[in-house]
């Protein structure tokens, strides 16, 4: 097994950030520094360092029609959220906006990008709810799609219609982890806008948008909130009309956060670049012990994250004998999960040229020991 590189650097240059940034220092600072401090001003009231949650549905109004910034009612804005938005666009070099699930960032950038008679290209694997969505909603209303091995920057090129608005892509896609060249994509779109689900490799490893991605989405329910205690979705536009255009559709369909969520994924943020080193590390070590066993095939690790999958024969009887490894879908926790996409996950892409192997089995490798983990996978494995 090869490690694949992501789509981005260690020390990036700084980004331009989505509204005004939290950390009032120069560019160049590193990205765990900019993740300790993004979107975050000390309370301009009492001081505090960290702002307080704004659990509030309206807010009043000296006067019709006169109210602060953009905050008269909570569905159009809320202060809790856009402290996170201007975080979250701050990581990724964007302007972000954040939803109440991540398949309602998918939706949000599908139909300002899309409309009726519109193409999307969607990568061959990838999120069982993203195909759902296309295939089970969006088609329904005259939105074409394409399935493409998005590996294969040729079949991309050819795959591209006058029609095509969109290209979707996941890199590493899921479940089976491939990474896919994202500036090659982008070189080959066409007149079609690039969107990148970075869910799986988070801004600690790759940046779309410095690739030349229109759009980044992340389920924030996964890594970037980290704990398995929320869930929530982001969008990120590198073109500030495309932000105002997401912010529209954000108010118009009302799939928002709470403002407990959005100070939870928040949090999150700050230990994302500590934990995403001890994924990484905890990934290793299970690699290491699957390539060395010859029941287990096609072990994939992209060479950064916790996401694994590989292949066994007895895949339902391993993923109910492990004890560290805890049997539920989702991913990115600081606990590791174990899986079988093809009757968990990605059940809905059956019968498609993107179904899952049954046999295929998927680990989120957490932040536990990295030997214990490989232990308790390698007992499953016995039996």
């Amino acid at each position: 097994m090869s490690e694949a590189k992501p789509n981005g650097h260690d020390r990036p240059e700084a980004g331009r950030p989505s509204q005004e940034p939290g950390l009032d220092a120069p560019a160049g600072y590193s990205f765990g520094t900019k993740a300790v401090h993004a979107g975050l001003t000390p309370d301009p009231s009492y001081g505090s360092v960290i702002p307080a949650i704004h659990q509030t549905s309206t807010y009043a109004q000296p006067a019709p029609g006169e109210f602060a910034e953009d905050f008269d009612y909570s569905r159009s804005a809320n202060p809790t959220r856009a402290a996170l938005e201007t975080a979250l666009g701050e990581l990724e070099g964007g302007h972000g906006v954040a939803f109440s699930s991540g398949l309602a960032a998918e939706h949000a950038v599908i139909t300002l990008t899309c409309e009726a008679g519109a193409h999307i290209l969607l990568p061959n694997d990838l999120y069982g709810g993203t195909f759902r969505l296309v295939d089970k909603v969006l088609a329904h209303w005259g939105l074409a799609y394409d399935l493409v091995d998005q590996t294969d920057l040729d079949a991309v090129e050819r795959a591209v219609r006058p029609e095509t608005k969109l290209v979707w892509v996941e890199t590493p896609t899921n479940p089976l982890l491939n990474v896919v060249d994202i500036a090659g994509v982008v070189a080959r779109k066409g007149e079609a806008l690039v969107a990148v689900d970075n869910t799986f490799a988070t801004p600690v490893n790759q940046r779309p948008l410095e690739f030349g991605a229109d759009f980044v989405v992340h389920s924030t329910t996964k890594y970037l909130g980290g704990h398995s205690d929320v869930v929530g979705g982001a969008a990120i536009a590198r073109d500030p009309e495309h932000y105002e255009r997401l912010r529209f559709v954000q108010n118009a369909v009302g799939a928002v956060p709470a403002p407990f969520d959005c100070f939870l994924v928040h949090r999150g943020l700050r230990t994302l670049h500590l934990r995403m080193a001890a994924h990484a590390e905890s990934a290793r070590a299970v690699v290491a012990m699957l390539e060395a066993r010859a029941d287990a095939r096609d072990v994939r690790w992209p060479g950064f994250s916790g996401m694994v999958s590989f292949r066994h024969d007895d895949a339902v009887g391993v993923v109910q004998r492990t004890e560290l490894f805890t049997l539920a879908e989702s991913l990115g926790g600081v606990e590791s999960l174990i899986e079988v996409p093809q009757a968990m996950t990605h059940q809905s892409v059956e019968g498609s040229a993107a179904a899952v192997p049954a046999d295929l089995i998927r680990l989120s490798c957490g932040i536990e020991d990295p030997q214990d983990l490989a232990e308790d996978l390698a007992r499953a494995l016995d039996g």
